[in-house]
């Protein structure tokens, strides 16, 4: 399967082959909706914490004697059902939201996920991101030449390319990232990919192993 490369002025000036093992898989939603489940879940952090009663600082002394007031008997101030008390089956940080997930399987809904895009003309290959400049606004002005009816791209990076990081972080409708590194959270989350050449070879070493 072959894909136009294009410049930073967003004109095609050739042609590379993208590899079958990645570009070319049978796509399952399901083993793709199963990595993204658990790759939600892995970064999801148990903020809300409740205290039971046995939490809850006080209540040591008996609020009254068990007979003879006529008011019901009452053990400690920090019984649920008192202003103050504990929380019954509330929620804790100690809930554990980890799902485990194959290294196979990872990397087949990652590559489920490019076939999409490859196949939906959704996948873009630039021959590099040397721009002139360091500068936030030539990165802008890219994405409008490229020629894309998505509106917004997850870019995918080379090593050697420091800079591209702190020049596009300011564009929202753009996620710059090692191409090595790409998720399928990354790749649904986002209409289009644009990859320079050297991160497309970096991108199918790791996936074809």
């Amino acid at each position: 399967m072959k894909t136009a490369v294009y410049n930073l002025s967003g004109k095609e000036i050739g042609a590379v082959e993208l590899n079958d093992a990645v570009f070319n898989v049978e796509v399952k939603p399901a083993v793709v909706h199963q990595v993204y489940v658990a790759q939600s879940s892995n970064a999801r952090e148990s903020i809300a914490h409740t205290k039971t009663r046995g939490d809850v600082r006080g209540g040591g002394k008996k609020p009254w004697a068990q007979k003879g007031t006529g008011r019901a008997r009452h053990g400690s101030s920090r019984s649920p059902i008192w202003s103050g008390g504990g929380v019954t089956f509330g929620p804790t940080s100690e809930r554990n939201w980890k799902m485990k997930i194959n290294k196979n399987t990872r990397r087949l809904a990652v590559k489920m996920c490019l076939t999409d895009k490859a196949q939906n003309n959704a996948f873009y290959v630039v021959e590099d991101f040397n721009f002139v400049e360091p500068k936030t606004k030539l990165v802008a002005e890219f994405l409008k030449n490229l020629p894309s009816k998505n509106k917004n791209f997850v870019l995918l990076n080379d090593e050697s390319n420091k800079n591209l990081v702190k020049i596009s972080r300011n564009l929202k409708k753009l996620n710059t990232i090692r191409a090595k590194d790409v998720t399928v959270s990354d790749l649904l989350n986002k209409e289009a990919v644009i990859v320079s050449k050297l991160g497309l070879e970096q991108l199918e070493a790791v996936l074809v192993k």
